[in-house]
């Protein structure tokens, strides 16, 4: 098998099984995650993740993030 082969068979099987290799490695990402930093700091960068997601996916979608920090942060009148 050459090496075209191997990453097509390794890209055939990520896009068949995408959702357990991601979650598979994003529970061990956390895991080492809690051992290393503990729970609080874990909890800070898996939410500081989360956040920068988010705003990705709306620069993705062309969406104004001003509606989104409008609707997170109501504007007082």
């Amino acid at each position: 098998m050459d090496l075209v082969e191997v990453l097509t068979r390794l890209l055939e099987i990520f896009y068949h099984h995408r959702g357990k290799i991601i979650g598979l490695l994003t529970g061990f990402l956390i895991s080492i995650l809690l051992l290393t930093l503990g729970l609080l700091k874990t909890f800070f960068i898996v939410g500081c993740s989360i956040i920068g997601f988010v705003i990705g996916k709306k620069v993705d979608n062309h969406e104004d993030f001003r509606d989104l920090i409008d609707r997170i942060l109501p504007p007082h009148d």
